[in-house]
């Protein structure tokens, strides 16, 4: 039965004007600010001014749909993590899920891209790895600021030689500068920048392929912004099982699940 049939002699005119209580309950609509670094065909930022990617593109489509409106900025990606654990910024664009992360970022019930994570070395050093970490131990690497490299590597972090960069770019060049053996990336990230940067003849991927990593949409662990995160999941989870989503993989050159 309707409200009108439980309310004799109200007609649905009258409804209009019941007191705001009788109705349920509505967040309002508000603009969420989306952040995230340089993720290449994930978040991209446009001499125009535009962001676009997979990620940019499907928070625009939920926050439409949850009724909001969205704002991005692109910051380092250690900075984007920390405004989102500090509640400065209401979605993280890509994250991987690791152990570290779960006490600050509540992450989306599904991923929404796919990596795999590999070793690039230069192109005629002779290197050759058989998954065995310890044989690195004299090997000098370069990994991401901020980055996560799954279960693995992480374990045997402390037993190698390891520098930090602060992007795809800078660790590049110094792995064709011979400051270092073996960077660690990701080939959606990598491969574009080697091709940018001209480098084609000058590095290599090692074969064997160190991780394959989900990327999430990420929220402040924080209660009240909960709601966020389950209207998300549930737009999310429509644009899955309609293909959606992997019709806009195939359009932004991006691995879905």
């Amino acid at each position: 039965m309707g409200l009108a049939g439980r309310l004799p002699g109200v007609g649905l005119f009258w409804l209009m004007f019941l007191p705001a209580w009788v109705w349920p309950a509505q967040a309002p609509a508000r603009e969420l600010l989306a952040v995230g670094a340089q993720f290449e065909r994930v978040f991209d930022y446009q001499a125009s001014g535009n962001y676009v990617g997979l990620g940019a593109e499907l928070v625009r489509i939920m926050a439409v749909r949850t009724g909001n409106t969205v704002r991005f900025r692109m910051v380092p990606w250690a900075r984007a993590q920390a405004m989102l654990a500090q509640g400065r910024a209401d979605i993280l664009i890509g994250p991987y899920k690791a152990p570290e992360r779960f006490a600050s970022m509540a992450f989306s019930e599904q991923p929404f891209y796919q990596d795999q994570i590999v070793f690039y070395t230069r192109q005629h050093p002779g290197l050759i790895w058989d998954g065995d970490y310890a044989t690195l131990k004299n090997r000098r690497l370069v990994m991401l600021n901020g980055w996560a490299y799954g279960t693995d590597l992480e374990r045997a972090r402390s037993t190698l030689q390891v520098s930090v960069a602060n992007s795809v770019e800078s660790g590049l060049k110094m792995l064709v500068h011979n400051h270092v053996d073996l960077f660690v990336s990701n080939r959606r990230n990598t491969e574009p920048v080697i091709a940018r940067l001209g480098l084609e003849r000058q590095v290599r991927i090692l074969p064997r392929v160190l991780e394959t990593q989900n990327g999430y949409f990420a929220f402040p662990r924080s209660p009240e912004f909960d709601r966020l995160r389950l209207q998300f999941d549930q737009e999310l989870t429509t644009l899955v099982d309609s293909g959606e989503l992997k019709r806009l993989g195939r359009r932004f050159d991006v691995t879905t699940p």
